[in-house]
């Protein structure tokens, strides 16, 4: 391909290098020019243009593009049309993004003119993700360059996606005196909504004692009904000889590895019992946060099974986001400087113990204000920073009723998911500096500004590396402060599960604040907002 300026008359049939605008008509970068756009471009009083002049057997762009994404098996995958010599590549589905390095360094390695880049290896994708791009750089490519693609591509896979399967999943739970019910009962949640994003289900739970003839029972007992056995110890594996790998081995199955080189997640124990797999979840699977159990399980919910040499690679990209309880040779992050606490107040519920006759609790008037103004009045009198207010059921009225306070709008169409989507709705329009999150309920009449203050004063108090509660009478109540290391778990909430999981599973200190009853009286029924001095709404 040549590439230089070259005077109108000899320009036919080259392309553009450049962007021209020539009075009202803009000709991109790449158009093939025309006589017509020529006599356009003379009357604009042009001489010569910046042109590039494919030599023979020379593919433009837009063509060299579309002819190597179409060398790729389109298994599970959607093609966008070429343009501006990309061609951009989506998930069909829901699964699990596979890439071959090799291959794709090979492409890659062709020519700098082709370039192909993708999502990282073995990570979810849901459908319409954007999981790889093709392009080419130079206006056109020599085709002999693009026939190497072809042929790489068409002979080793760069890049796949391999859809979700669902499963039968059952949860084997060991006790012991230390382990809180409340834990368990956590656990059983958090891992029904990990496997609920395959559309796998978690049909059976069993708790038994922490021994290894009390979970090779279970085992044995639930493999014929289920194909994915997950374990939850309540102590942590401690060798390849623990309970749970013994316990695989004495129900007839393998283990085939202990340990993985990811933190967190490195105790996790993965065997298998004839065909189905069984996993001795590490402890930080009790929370949602990502962690090496869910690399795992992503790879066996998308038909693969990981051998010893893929757990064992897994090193680099293994040291996951920081958690603060980790034992020392950590040492402390350096201090940063702590950004503002925006406060986010919570409306977007049903309020469905208000009964049918009832109406909707912040609609419920006190000295003739709605519950919700009065709470969002109190946010904004604490003058802490913005107020975020998210709004989902009857949302037109709750909003008309703050009318002109200067707050920030959040719409949750998800709301009757629960409280979760409201969280992660408050989320996205959180500053980007934000310190903190203060999340308040709409329907607690009595907390003040003052409240908000204190537990912000408390906050700022432990340079924002600690959860701040309000209790009332040494009970734990609400609002609550979340910082900003606790934003990446909010993001992962599901379902009705609110701060409080946050708080619990956090690993931050957690600061209690007391500031009386109003830390625990939030109205929830017709009754409550009668004695509480509300009229309920008409």
């Amino acid at each position: 391909m040549r590439f230089g300026a070259l005077t109108l008359s000899a320009a036919e049939g080259a392309v553009l290098a450049h962007a021209v605008k020539a009075g009202d008509r803009r000709l991109p970068k790449g158009h093939v020019l025309t006589s017509s756009d020529l006599a356009i471009l003379m009357q604009a009083g042009l001489d010569e243009i910046i042109v590039a002049q494919p030599d023979q057997g020379d593919l433009l762009e837009d063509e060299a593009a579309a002819r190597i994404a179409a060398a790729i098996a389109p298994d599970h995958l959607r093609f966008s049309s070429a343009a501006t010599g990309r061609v951009n590549i989506y998930s069909r589905v829901h699964g699990l993004f596979v890439a071959t390095r090799d291959t794709i360094d090979r492409l890659n390695r062709i020519d700098p003119a082709i370039t192909l880049a993708c999502l990282a290896d073995h990570v979810p994708v849901q459908p319409g993700d954007m999981v790889a791009t093709i392009k080419i750089i130079p206006l056109a490519v020599a085709g002999s360059l693009v026939g190497q693609a072809e042929m790489l591509l068409r002979t080793a896979t760069a890049f796949e996606v391999k859809p979700f399967s669902a499963r039968n999943a059952a949860l084997i739970a060991t006790e012991l005196p230390s382990l809180k019910r409340q834990v368990m009962d956590k656990t059983h949640a958090v891992l029904a909504a990990r496997l609920r994003q395959s559309a796998s289900a978690l049909k059976t739970e069993r708790r038994v004692a922490h021994t290894e003839d009390a979970v090779a029972a279970a085992i044995d007992d639930l493999k014929a009904d289920h194909d994915l056995i997950i374990v939850f110890g309540a102590s942590a594996v401690a060798d390849s000889d623990d309970v749970i790998p013994a316990a695989i081995r004495r129900a007839g199955g393998i283990v085939d590895h202990v340990g993985m080189p990811v933190d967190p997640g490195n105790l996790i124990v993965l065997g298998r019992v004839g065909t189905v797999p069984v996993v001795g979840a590490p402890g930080c699977a009790r929370s949602p946060r990502e962690n090496g159990f869910d690399w795992v399980l992503d790879r066996i919910l998308a038909g693969e099974w990981p051998s010893a040499h893929d757990i064992t690679g897994l090193g680099v990209g293994g040291l996951l986001k920081e958690i603060p309880t980790r034992p020392q040779p950590r040492e402390p992050a350096a201090a940063v400087a702590l950004g503002p606490v925006e406060t986010v107040v919570l409306a977007a519920g049903r309020a469905s113990r208000m009964g049918p006759e009832g109406g909707h609790k912040l609609l419920a008037t006190f000295d003739g204000v709605p519950l919700v103004r009065r709470t969002v009045v109190s946010a904004l009198a604490a003058d802490i920073g913005r107020v975020i207010v998210v709004t989902g059921h009857r949302e037109p009225e709750i909003r008309a009723a703050l009318g002109d306070l200067p707050v920030v709008l959040v719409s949750n169409p998800d709301y009757l998911s629960g409280m979760a989507s409201s969280l992660t709705a408050a989320l996205s329009a959180l500053d980007r500096g934000a310190g903190g999150m203060l999340v308040m309920l709409a329907d607690m009449p009595g907390i003040t500004a003052s409240d908000l203050r204190r537990l912000v004063d408390a906050f700022t108090a432990e340079g924002g590396r600690a959860v701040i509660r309000a209790t009332a009478d040494g009970q734990r109540g609400n609002p609550v402060i979340l910082p900003r290391q606790t934003f990446s778990a909010v993001s992962q909430l599901l379902g009705d599960v609110g701060a409080r999981h946050i708080v619990e599973k956090c690993g931050l200190p957690v600061i209690d604040v007391e500031l009386g009853a109003a830390a625990r009286l939030d109205l929830d029924t017709p009754e409550q907002i009668i004695a509480a001095g509300g009229t309920l709404e008409e």
